[in-house]
């Protein structure tokens, strides 16, 4: 008995660590890096107009995104970008995730330990910014007692640090421009720091900010790659940089942005022109998000129903096994298990993994806790005696559970089954973290484009709230029919 549960013990781990194996692709410094079978990845943060977001179209455009454009066609090489936030993209190319990143990332001594940089290709200076109707703000010193709100990991961040030297101001702390943007407009916070092309795109834009001072001296924006790391893509990018400055297609660019005549989305933001505009972005999130709970919820089910046996039997060692893993689990928030598993598990076994699959791993551990426990709890919901009669008129333990436990446990578990679906779903709107556009991610990178914050999530909860009605509805038509039988 004790052999033959080692020996599905060594099945289980062999077959889930050959599955890891599969999924995750070894690093290697390959001679064809750049071609279309094995391109570039280049990160970079897509809600940042305009220099990186997506149009109407659910094209990537913007400044950093065209020039990176035309240096790859300049120099021959191919490239994949992957939108991540702000500071995850840093964590990203520091993990080796990814080969470089273009994200308007100022040129800095400190950033310079940790990454080599290209030669600029552009240049701007932070800037505050207050509310239209707010007259009280006009210099520094105003702030004394206020609230901002900055970018995380920008140098508009590092600009209100060295203020807080002087002054009291309390700090909101953002991962995405609009949504910083949005907290000044609604009187969260009193005024915010941020790079003037982009605010002044997004006043342009018609969002409800002011100006009081003018931009500080200009940083120098630079494509980074790790430090030691992609030498050949740096010069690549120089390269091209040098001969798209000289063939006029970089002030092409930047003056199609930043000119006088530069475009604006030029749509209305308003609730139905909203969903006219992006209802077939707003579905592919939507299939997105059922896509990843449901490959997650499958493997969660099986991993999870193993587990939650181990901890029905009276064997000690799998009742172990199953307490570590559900303790281990339950203690580390799903936010933290997505970046450990999407950044610190690629630099530990030096392999690469897709931001999807890093999904679908962080959600199927996460969620095999909880079907594990709700095993547990359906099987120790049927009467004792029920097992304890079936034993004494002789039959196997295996026997017992499969004929007269488990058909009786799996209807007392089936509607939270349903309910832990339903958790699941939502908790795939925190993988927007690491770079998952999924339906909270499309609503960020519409919200990046439209400057429309209070609608468009209005969307999103109202999309949310239907799906989860109709899987409510299922779990109560599966229970009452599992009743009945």
């Amino acid at each position: 008995m004790i052999k033959k549960q080692k020996q599905f013990l060594g099945a289980v781990f062999i077959l889930m660590l050959g599955l890891f194996i599969n999924l995750a692709t070894p690093l290697s410094v390959s001679a064809e890096k750049g071609t279309e079978s094995d391109p570039y990845m280049i990160t970079t943060d897509v809600t940042y107009a305009p220099f990186e977001f997506k149009n109407a179209d659910g094209d990537y455009v913007g400044i950093d995104v065209e020039i990176l454009d035309a240096i790859a066609q300049d120099q021959g090489f191919s490239y994949e970008l992957r939108p991540l936030a702000f500071s995850a993209g840093l964590q990203a190319l520091e993990s080796n995730q990814v080969d470089g990143m273009i994200a308007t990332m100022s040129i800095t001594d400190e950033r310079k330990e940790s990454f080599d940089f290209s030669d600029p290709y552009f240049e701007a200076g932070t800037v505050m910014a207050v509310a239209k109707d707010n007259e009280d703000i006009t210099s520094y010193e105003d702030l004394d007692g206020k609230t901002v709100a900055v970018k995380v990991g920008t140098t508009g961040a590092a600009f209100v640090a060295e203020l807080k030297k002087e002054f009291n101001i309390d700090v909101n702390q953002f991962e995405d421009s609009a949504t910083m943007y949005e907290d000044v407009v609604a009187g969260h916070s009193d005024a915010v720091f941020d790079d003037y092309p982009v605010m002044a795109y997004a006043v342009q834009q018609g969002l409800q900010l002011q100006f009081p001072l003018d931009p500080e001296a200009g940083d120098v924006y630079g494509f980074a790659v790790n430090k030691g790391q992609n030498p050949e893509l740096l010069e690549k990018f120089n390269a091209g940089l040098a001969n798209i400055k000289e063939n006029g297609i970089h002030e092409e660019i930047t003056t199609k942005y930043t000119g006088e005549d530069s475009e604006a989305t030029g749509s209305s933001n308003g609730f139905l022109a909203l969903i006219q505009n992006n209802y077939k972005e707003l579905l592919t999130g939507l299939g997105r998000t059922l896509l990843l709970t449901l490959i997650s919820f499958a493997i969660a089910l099986v991993a999870g129903v193993i587990l939650g046996l181990f901890s029905a039997t009276s064997n000690k060692l799998l009742i172990g096994i199953s307490s570590i893993y559900v303790t281990i689990m339950r203690g580390i928030p799903l936010i933290v298990l997505a970046f450990f598993v999407y950044f610190s598990i690629p630099q530990f076994l030096n392999i690469q993994l897709s931001a999807y699959v890093a999904g679908i791993i962080t959600l199927s551990l996460n969620t095999t806790a909880y079907i594990s426990e709700l095993v547990r709890g359906g099987i120790q919901a049927v009467a004792v005696g029920q097992l304890e009669a079936a034993r004494s008129l002789g039959l196997p333990y295996q026997t017992s559970m499969r004929k007269i436990i488990l058909p009786q446990a799996i209807k007392i578990m089936i509607p939270s089954f349903i309910n832990q679906f339903v958790i699941t779903l939502k908790d795939t709107s925190i993988l927007s973290v690491i770079g998952i556009v999924e339906l909270t991610q499309t609503g960020k990178i519409i919200i990046a484009r439209t400057y429309s914050s209070g609608n468009m999530w209005l969307i999103i909860g109202i999309m949310y709230i239907i799906l989860i009605t109709i899987l409510t509805k299922l779990s109560n038509v599966l229970e009452r029919k599992m009743s009945n039988d």
